[in-house]
């Protein structure tokens, strides 16, 4: 075993010692009863954040996936090691002189990584540039992708559904999560079916083959479905049944690869503000000799931290991890040197967790684990670490808002519930802090692993746990 791993292996057996903590308390173990969960499949830590007292200690050393509570651990490196204020950027080039507003040869539009590039930021890059007094672009357009290692696989891996945005890959050139919004409805003059798409980019192909229907908005008259072939991601084929009377229905979908959108949103938006393009597109690096007519910047770190855990983003998270790998491996960033920084990282905070595997940051993997009581040290060294705050305001507030605005709602001042969720099949996660009725402020993790707690099992489980954690 390699010395390095020692202090932690020491410490964690430490905290996890018989007697130093009390077994799990009669109400959460009374619903693990109820729900015919064997003990041994839970892991659950309360830990005082200050004093580091372990009020309950079950089975934390058992290395179990973390799902999306596994976000916690790269949004907190991201904030720690490039801090809250840190932006990605992302740069037009040219390879040509600008004459009278045309450019006689291609613009470049080099990827920086941002991980929230919305639609509504892509639109004010264009607009910027159009300011700066281009007009007419007469060479092609070149996404510029080699900020990051081309990723070694594909939406559909996961779960065979690439149209699903949790399913997005991170992209040095990502727009607006490489997706748009499909809203179905009957058409006004009552003969057909209407499908709008925003935005709908260049080179995108819509077949509607969805009938319309006549009577109520019921059963097979108001399904709708979509198929979007991995080999054609560009081509969506919309069928199914929508009654006279239905009302619209939109549906999110992640369409045609990073560097096709991206190209084809932007044309959209420049013809819309009034630019002309003349040309076609490919991919290539920016070559040296370019010059640069334009930088954007992200929105800064504590911001996409926000987004990344309230919201659960798969594609943001990941962002992190190659971001991390970029600043401090070099370029093109990969999700290995991502993960190689954060382990460095940790085990210059004296948190090296010997079972800790990383898998790619989301939790959106089968490979990745980490006990509970990992969990709980790094909750409790977040508290204490420079960043708290940003990292804290991260958070899902119980009743409130993200993963948990419907969710606790019930409990008196919800908002002392601050954590992240996570679901995978077979498995149901939380973690993060919960300020009792003294005032003392507790990292709890709970973890269970069990046939089909996925399916409201385990919130019931957590529910108890936390109520429990409130009454301390």
């Amino acid at each position: 075993m390699p010395s390095r791993m020692i202090p932690a292996l020491a410490a964690a057996m430490v905290v996890s010692a018989p007697g130093l903590a009390a077994d799990l308390p009669a109400r959460p173990r009374a619903v693990l009863n109820q729900q015919l969960i064997p003990e041994e499949h839970v892991s659950v830590v309360v830990r005082d954040v200050v004093t580091g007292e372990s009020l309950v200690d079950v089975n934390s050393a058992v290395a179990r996936p973390p799902a999306s509570t596994m976000k916690l651990l790269p949004t907190w490196a991201a904030l720690d090691i490039l801090g809250p204020a840190y932006t990605w950027k992302t740069r037009v080039w040219a390879d040509a002189p600008i004459e009278r507003g045309v450019l006689k040869g291609n613009l470049y539009l080099q990827g920086g990584g941002d991980p929230l590039l919305t639609i509504e930021r892509w639109w004010r890059l264009v607009s910027d540039l159009r300011q700066r007094g281009l007009r007419v672009i007469e060479g092609d357009i070149v996404v510029d992708q080699s900020r990051y290692v081309p990723a070694d696989e594909r939406p559909e891996d996961f779960d065979g559904r690439p149209w699903r945005t949790y399913n997005v890959l991170p992209d040095a050139m990502l727009v607006n999560w490489q997706s748009s919004e499909f809203t179905i409805r009957p058409a006004d003059d009552g003969d057909g079916i209407e499908i709008r798409v925003q935005p709908f980019p260049e080179g995108l192909v819509v077949e509607n083959r969805v009938v319309l229907a006549p009577g109520r908005c019921a059963g097979r008259d108001r399904r709708v479905g979509y198929t979007i072939s991995p080999t054609d991601p560009a081509r969506v084929v919309v069928s199914g049944r929508l009654a006279k009377t239905c009302p619209p229905q939109t549906q999110r979908l992640a369409i045609m690869d990073p560097a096709q959108y991206a190209f084809g949103t932007f044309v959209t938006l420049w013809r819309e503000q009034g630019g002309e393009f003349r040309g076609g597109w490919l991919r290539a690096p920016t070559p040296p000799t370019a010059r640069l007519l334009l930088t954007h910047e992200s929105q800064p770190l504590a911001d996409i931290v926000r987004v990344t855990n309230k919201f659960s983003s798969n594609m943001m998270a990941r962002s992190l991890v190659l971001a991390i790998g970029a600043e401090k491996h070099g370029l093109p960033a990969s999700n290995a040197a991502g993960e190689a920084a954060i382990h460095e990282w940790l085990e210059g905070r004296n948190l090296a967790f010997a079972e800790l595997v990383i898998g790619n940051g989301s939790g959106l993997s089968r490979e990745a684990r980490m006990s509970a009581d990992s969990m709980a040290r790094l909750l409790g060294a977040a508290w204490k670490s420079r960043y708290a705050p940003e990292f804290l305001a991260s958070l899902a507030l119980g009743g409130l808002d993200g993963t948990l605005e419907k969710r606790f709602a019930n409990v008196n001042d919800p908002s002392r519930i601050r954590m992240k969720t996570g679901t995978l099949r077979d498995v149901s996660t939380i973690a993060g802090y919960v300020t009792g009725a003294s005032g003392r402020t507790f990292s709890v993790v709970v973890f269970a692993q069990h046939p089909g707690v996925q399916n409201g099992v385990g919130e019931t489980v957590q529910a108890a746990v936390i109520d429990w954690v409130l009454r301390q």
